[in-house]
Formats: C-alpha cells, sequence, structure tokens
C-alpha cells in the first residue's frame, strides 16, 4: 500500500505527480488530471489493480499519487473498493472510493469481482482506462482488443470483436455508467461530476490510447481518440439505472480509415474494413434505438 501522509497533501499534490512512470502520450495520465479536475479537491481513495496504473506509482517507498492509493490483486479491486466504501459509510466519511483500472483487470481477470460489486451496488466509482490490451506485460490480447488487431499474441490479428462491458454493466442495473472521451473536456468533467454526487455502484469507460502497443505517435493520442469519436468507434453516451440512454456525440462521417491508419495495430492482411463499417453501423443501429425508445429523464 502507498499512502499520501497529510490531508494537505490529498488536497494539494493532485492525484499523479510529476515523477509518475507513465509513458509519453499515455490517455491515463490526462485520465488523471482530468479526474482531479472533476472531483475539484474532493477526498478519495484509488484502488488500483495490477495494471500500468499501479506501476506509474514508481518504487516503494515513495508514491506518485497525492491520494491515498492500495495496489490490488489483478482480479480484486472492485472486492477491495467495496471494504473501503463500506468502512467509509461506517465513519460517516464522505470521501469517494475510486477503483481505477486496466482492461484486463476490468473485462477479464477481474470481472467476478466488478459485477459483485455492482449487482451489490456499492457505493464506489470503477473507473476503466481502456487500452485495448494487457499493455504491462508485453501487450497481448484482451477481450477488449479490437477485432484484428494484432498484438503479442494475436500476430495474425483477433479474430473476436470487442467484448461490450457497457452492455454488461448496464445489465447490472447500476445508477450511472458513461464513457468518456480525452477528446471532449467538458464532457468529461461533467461525467464525472455526476458520477460524484449519484449514490450506489458508478461505472466510467476511458478509451486511453497506448502509444507502445497501438504502435501510434504519442503526440496523436487525443486525436486518436477525437477521431474514434467521429468515425464511431467509440460511442459517447450515458445509461441510467441500466434502462435509460443518452448519446452524447454522434459519427460525423469520418472514415475509419482515418483511425485505423494511424495505428500498425491495424496492419493485418486479415483486416475486413467493410465487416468493421457494418460493425459500427450496427452498434450505431442499436444505440440509436435504445436511447429513442428509453430516453433519459429531463435533469439526469
Amino acid at each position: 500500500m502507498t499512502t499520501a501522509t497529510t490531508d494537505q497533501a490529498m488536497l494539494c499534490d493532485g492525484i499523479l505527480r510529476p515523477g509518475n512512470t507513465n509513458c509519453a502520450g499515455c490517455g491515463m495520465s490526462l485520465g488523471h488530471q482530468w479526474l482531479e479536475q472533476g472531483l475539484e479537491g474532493a477526498k478519495l481513495t484509488l484502488c488500483i489493480p495490477a495494471c500500468c496504473g499501479i506501476v506509474a506509482a514508481g518504487a516503494f517507498p515513495t508514491s506518485a499519487y497525492g491520494v491515498p492509493t492500495i495496489a490490488c490483486t489483478f482480479a480484486s479491486a472492485a472486492a477491495v473498493a467495496s471494504g473501503v466504501a463500506a468502512v467509509r459509510q461506517l465513519n460517516h466519511e464522505d470521501d469517494l472510493t475510486v477503483c481505477w483500472t486496466g482492461d484486463g483487470g476490468t473485462y477479464d481477470i477481474g470481472i467476478a469481482t466488478l459485477s459483485a460489486a455492482a449487482e451489490r451496488n456499492e457505493d464506489l466509482i470503477y473507473i476503466c482506462y481502456d487500452n485495448e490490451i494487457y499493455g504491462n506485460t508485453g501487450g497481448q490480447r484482451s477481450s477488449a482488443t479490437p477485432q484484428w488487431v494484432k498484438t503479442s499474441t494475436t500476430v495474425e490479428g483477433k479474430a473476436e470483436p470487442k467484448k461490450d462491458i457497457m452492455a454488461i454493466m448496464a445489465a447490472h442495473r447500476i445508477p450511472y455508467a458513461a464513457t468518456l472521451s480525452l477528446a471532449h473536456r467538458d464532457d468529461f468533467l461533467r461525467k464525472i461530476r455526476t458520477a460524484q454526487k449519484t449514490r450506489g455502484f458508478r461505472f466510467l469507460l476511458m478509451l486511453s490510447p497506448c502509444p507502445t502497443g497501438w504502435k501510434s505517435e504519442a503526440a496523436d493520442s487525443v486525436d486518436l481518440v477525437d477521431t474514434a469519436v467521429r468515425c464511431g468507434l467509440f460511442p459517447l453516451y450515458e445509461v441510467f439505472d441500466g434502462r435509460r440512454y443518452r448519446i452524447n456525440a454522434r459519427p460525423d462521417g469520418t472514415p475509419l480509415e482515418n483511425y485505423i491508419s494511424r495505428q500498425r495495430r491495424y496492419r493485418s492482411e486479415t483486416l475486413d474494413l467493410d465487416a468493421m463499417k457494418r460493425e459500427v453501423d450496427a452498434q450505431w443501429a442499436y444505440l440509436n434505438t435504445v436511447a429513442r425508445t428509453f430516453p433519459a429523464r429531463e435533469g439526469e
């Protein structure tokens, strides 16, 4: 466990301080900054499983995190956070409990404790910075890896489509779930604040470019997220109580090629661009239907 030693450190040092080990262009770094801005000085405890997020702290006994941070095993972040949140409630404290996890600890190894915490409607915020690979251990495929992407374990391109974690979380009927874009700051901060004022289990999914794993340029990370939103690959939307939907941004006709051509991970002989376009169209047909049929209430 690594901790900041005083309340003053929690409020003044920032969530992620200089000296962290994040790579250039890592989406997680900007995500931490915007999380801090969205929470506006609120006290919190981070629960981070085995992932790049906990490596970012640096070597014991120092820490690049300016808030109390618990290093969890790969599968247990949501379980540990449930215990922390329970202690907060027993002590009548209003501190936030935040899970900060990669896709491996969310979609795969940690999904059992994630599902259990969501089913119990634990009072915590769960944020997945989704870089779509096991970025900390060599860039292996996860179930968050998109179809056709090359990884160290899918050298000819992944055969299976990406798992729809948002649909899985909506099926738990949690109070709030949303996707986050590093290219849409106002929307990002608004969703952090919505999660902060909501009680119960809140799930936030952030597309987090990894230049090392994506084989992209570090300077392109934010623009890649913007392109993913504009071409429809990463929809921005919210789900309330697992039933009511609000779409926050729609595709603007940007070609998929503008996104995939800037990442060498998509350079696979198996890549089927027409099939990818059909998948995007099908996803949007579904989202448009549920958002029209079950719209979010005014004021949500």
